[in-house]
């Protein structure tokens, strides 16, 4: 048997608002924005480098905005992400170090929290490229 989680459903109020933030601040990259049907609009993003994408939109969830937190996106350099992120106009924390294991924090508007790991290990650096 296999299995892999390949999409994420990401609870928004405003769908073009997070779209915007996610794209412009986060630089994750525009899979699809259709409305199959009247009121379901799934906008399908993806951060640069993953397998994984999220979905926003209207229609396809009970979960109330911003209740979504730890979602974890696992980067090979810490430092160089963050300071691209903060140049893009995101509010992340300040890096705290987890004995040895980097971590920050954001939230997107809704209020829903991410967490940026920096990858650990021998693989490290391959694994997050």
């Amino acid at each position: 048997m296999e299995m892999r989680l390949e999409v994420v459903q990401v609870p928004v109020s405003d769908v073009d608002k997070a779209k915007s933030f996610y794209t412009d601040r986060l630089g994750f990259v525009l899979d699809h924005d259709v409305e199959y049907i009247p009121g379901m609009r799934v906008v399908q993003l993806t951060p640069p480098g993953s397998a994984t994408s999220i979905v926003i939109g209207t229609g396809m969830t009970s979960m109330p905005p911003g209740s979504l937190e730890g979602l974890q996106l696992v980067v090979p350099d810490m430092a160089s992400t963050r300071a691209e992120l903060l140049q893009r106009g995101a509010e992340v924390s300040e890096v705290q170090d987890m004995g040895g294991i980097a971590f920050a924090y954001f939230s997107d508007p809704d209020g829903n929290r991410w967490v940026i790991q920096e990858a650990t290990g021998p693989d490290a650096r391959q694994a997050g490229s």
